[in-house]
């Protein structure tokens, strides 16, 4: 047998694909136990993040997946092993849960201090639905401190009544509440970051 070293393969263009769409597999295969409990419900600092997810319509999706990376509660990014496995004392900044039936998402956590001076504290939420092809990106800001979010480039770089989209209600019990809109008049501002080349 006689190979030839003057043959060149001719070169292959790959074409990017869009990533694939949810499905019911990720309602049992990606959540994990206490996946929602970032801390304890007994820790001092804890808060209740929750609210529910709508499509255009208005309508509860009951199969979306939602995961959030936050700060602590004094503005330090934690980069800690675990997250997947809650030990009940460590903080990892991370948690994912699926909703309920009816749309309904609840995570304990803290609320995320600033991660520098003068800057409005956030938690960053992703959602993963039917039907999405590629994952949704958002913030959730406190609605304490006014001045911060007036100084937000973020915020500031959207128009007044869609900014309302990315901050949380405060309820009386200390709860946060933030709910999603997929699309429709009240539709959450998703971000998009741009590609590492």
């Amino acid at each position: 047998m006689t190979t030839s070293s003057n043959t060149t393969a001719p070169a292959l263009k790959l074409t990017p694909t869009p990533g694939q769409t949810i499905g019911p597999f990720y309602g049992y295969a990606l959540p994990f136990e206490k996946g929602g409990e970032l801390v304890n419900q007994a820790h001092l600092s804890a808060v209740r993040l929750h609210g529910v997810i709508t499509d255009g319509n208005g309508a509860p999706i009951p199969d979306a997946l939602l995961e959030i990376w936050q700060a602590d509660e004094h503005g330090n990014v934690v980069s800690r092993d675990g997250s997947l496995v809650r030990d009940g004392y460590t903080f990892t900044g991370f948690g994912r849960v699926p909703v309920d039936n009816v749309g309904h998402y609840t995570f304990t956590t803290v609320n995320p201090g600033a991660t520098e001076a003068d800057k409005a504290p956030f938690i960053m939420l992703t959602v993963f639905a039917r039907g999405l092809l590629n994952r949704l990106f958002t913030r959730i800001y406190l609605p304490e401190d006014t001045e911060a979010l007036a100084n937000d480039p973020l915020l500031a770089s959207l128009d007044e009544d869609r900014r309302s989209t990315l901050i949380a209600t405060r309820e009386e019990d200390g709860s946060l509440l933030f709910n999603i809109s997929l699309q429709g008049q009240d539709e959450t501002v998703f971000l998009s970051y741009p590609r590492e080349s």
